[in-house]
């Protein structure tokens, strides 16, 4: 997406020595200045009030930046030596304050504030930078120093943080092969009360997240939150090989200034989406229980997007730019995540491989050999480059698996293939509005096959419950409601969240209900007929009679032969 960080700017000048020199705005994000002889100084005011990875914020507690945001681009430059001089802000109040970022030192003591050099633009605004009173955390994996700096309030273990992400820091650089493409590593994360996300960068990463996912001291499990925190960092420290390194041919000569259409993201964000739970399990940081459940909440986002049935993966790459990154009410509808969907080919394609020669080859082999022949080399991948590859390696004729799973919106072989390394692979109606699946259900198949379905998603909006999505062939959508109504009432009493979730809850398929609508202030009455609720939800569990050989390959699938 292009974010035009210019709208940040809120004034600029330029000057050389005392004289005032002239700039004419061009377009919404380039000036050019009046002719003059020698250095040009150009200063830019610049708002940041972005809490997101991506952004600038500075406040009286810290300052964050991502280097796009505020480092202005000399056309014609870019490939010219740049220096940043970070200074302190001044009173007794910031004399605590550090600073954190993988930029190299040139005259600044460490976490200090001073000089900082890049080799050119590319690299200077591929550094992010946090400054204030973090929290610091240390480790070695492979021999590359790394750091963690966690700002924000938080009761985190540090220790138990820097010996897990140790763990998977190895298992990561030992997958793609030692050495490590990186002379030093920081973790730069913002711990807050809601929150996540990620960004990654040649030598670091930025994360958001919330403070409740850190581990707590004196807890010893692995909860729900800290294993989503625990993949969120795998899933970035991924893309220093695969997306840093490893690119697109269509991104290695970039325009910043304009898009890069490839198809190619559901290798880059899918494969990496596949690989930041399995590193987990592989580093022994989850149970393969654990493993199972992530999977089967995979399945089941994929199961309810009817987007899927419209969009292939491919398309879904190529049209980031105007639809995954902007995305409105009708989304689900109409688009499928090559995040998403791209993991899942990509756990397909693995399966694939070691099932046809019989575990000889995997897609462990592919990536490795994109590293070989891409990452150390820097040449770009073509389009078809993945596939070409895959066939290569593995000496298989893949493309008409490539054909299905990234060309056309067929569903995905997931049963077969998960059934050869010895699971169970199953489909039922969700229990409610908040099971994300991959858990066997509390209540029978009879009384879950007699739920029924509105085929829409609602929100809280003060009192009110107000649709935010109609799904396509849904009960709602055929009663004509539409995303924006507020219902008003059901069963004669006034609707609120709590009640109208349990009223959808208590109906059986068939039922008939009229609920009145707000509609752009205008009341109207709708007859909604409740459809069965869809078997949406998926369940991915060991299958005990799956034999010794079934076992054998789901270990060394998981890393555990």
């Amino acid at each position: 997406m292009i974010r035009e960080f210019a709208r940040h700017v809120v004034a600029i000048r330029a000057t050389q020595g005392r004289r005032r020199i002239g700039l004419r705005k061009l377009d919404k994000h380039t000036w050019r200045a009046e002719p003059c002889d020698g250095p040009l100084t150009v200063t830019a005011e610049i708002y940041a009030w972005d809490p997101s990875v991506r952004g600038a914020h500075l406040d009286t507690g810290h300052g964050f930046f991502n280097g796009a945001c505020v480092f202005l681009r000399v056309s014609g430059r870019e490939a010219d030596p740049c220096e940043v001089e970070i200074l302190p802000p001044r009173g007794a109040r910031y004399r605590a304050w550090r600073v954190a970022t993988a930029m190299r030192r040139k005259r600044a003591p460490r976490h200090g504030f001073g000089l900082y050099a890049a080799a050119g633009y590319d690299e200077l605004i591929d550094h992010p930078v946090e400054m204030g009173t973090f929290t610091l955390g240390r480790f070695t994996a492979c021999g590359v120093p790394h750091e963690i700096a966690i700002t924000g309030r938080h009761d985190a273990d540090v220790a138990r943080l820097e010996r897990d992400l140790e763990r998977l820091c190895e298992t990561h650089i030992r997958f793609w092969g030692e050495p490590a493409p990186m002379d030093r590593y920081v973790f730069l994360v913002t711990a807050l009360g809601e929150g996540y996300g990620g960004l990654e960068h040649r030598a670091s990463t930025a994360l958001v997240c919330s403070r409740d996912d850190l581990p707590r001291r004196g807890a010893r499990e692995t909860g729900e939150g800290y294993r989503t925190f625990l993949g969120l960092a795998s899933h970035e420290y991924f893309h220093t090989w695969n997306v840093k390194r490893i690119r697109p041919a269509a991104f290695a000569a970039h325009d910043l200034a304009t898009e890069s259409y490839t198809e190619l993201l559901w290798a880059f964000e899918g494969i990496t989406s596949y690989y930041d739970d399995l590193a987990l399990v592989r580093a022994d940081l989850i149970t393969e229980a654990d493993y199972l459940e992530l999977l089967g909440r995979s399945v089941t986002a994929l199961a309810r997007t009817p987007g899927r049935r419209r969009q292939t993966v491919a398309e879904s790459s190529w049209d980031a730019w105007i639809k995954y990154y902007r995305q409105d009410e009708n989304a689900p509808n109409a688009i499928v995540s090559y995040y998403g969907k791209g993991s899942l080919v990509a756990l397909c394609l693995d399966l694939t491989i070691r099932r046809r020669t019989r575990g000889r080859k995997s897609l462990d082999d592919v990536m490795r050999a994109l590293w070989a022949r891409h990452g150390l080399t820097g040449a770009g991948v073509a389009e078809d480059g993945v596939e070409r590859l895959a066939e290569e390696v593995t000496g298989l004729r893949l493309r008409p698996f490539f054909e299905r799973a990234l060309r056309s919106t067929a569903e995905l072989p997931l049963a077969p293939l998960l059934r050869d390394v010895g699971l169970a692979f199953a489909m039922r109606p969700a229990e409610s509005a908040t099971d994300r699946g991959g858990k066997a259900a509390a209540k029978d198949a009879r009384a879950l096959a007699a739920q029924a379905s509105l085929g829409a998603r609602s929100t809280s909006e003060g009192a009110e419950v107000k649709l935010t999505h109609v799904l396509d062939g849904g009960a709602a959508q055929r009663a004509g409601l539409a995303p924006g109504d507020a219902v008003v009432a059901l069963d004669g009493l006034r609707a609120t969240p709590k009640t109208f979730a349990r009223a959808i809850a208590q109906r059986k398929p068939g039922a008939t209900v009229r609920p009145p609508a707000c509609r752009r202030a205008a009341l109207r009455e709708c007859v909604v007929a409740r459809a069965a609720a869809p078997d949406d939800t998926c369940v991915v569990e060991i299958d005990r009679r799956g034999g010794a050989a079934a076992r054998r390959r789901r270990r060394a699938w998981l890393g555990k032969a």
